[in-house]
């Protein structure tokens, strides 16, 4: 989904304190919709942006201190909805990928 290897998240954890996934038996993490959206942010400053490690790091802390002091809200579900649909685009866009390379494939 987010085109990162799984040593790279493991990695970010260890940076990025805000990210927490679960982990369940076995070491497998899972990440909430929550998760997601922190990370495609830190992909977004390392990799587009140009921020280092540490310029990331403190860019979140100051957005997430800036978050804690503004009002609480209840989540918004509609967000869980729309990262369910953007899961289903993004796995729907791969299996395509796959499809055209395997048509190429057979035409050879």
């Amino acid at each position: 989904m987010l085109r990162v290897p799984a040593h790279v998240l493991r990695f970010w954890e260890t940076k990025f304190t805000i990210l927490r996934p679960l982990k369940r038996s076995g070491g497998r993490r899972y990440y909430r919709p929550d998760d997601v959206a922190v990370l495609k942010r830190i992909r977004d400053l390392l990799y587009q942006d140009g921020f280092t490690i540490r310029g990331a790091q403190k860019l979140l802390k100051n957005k997430s201190m800036a978050d804690s002091v503004s009002s609480k809200k209840m989540p918004d579900a509609s967000f869980d909805v729309e990262s369910k649909i953007n899961r289903a685009v993004n796995i729907l866009d791969e299996a395509r990928g796959r499809l055209k390379s395997l048509r190429q494939g057979i035409k050879v």
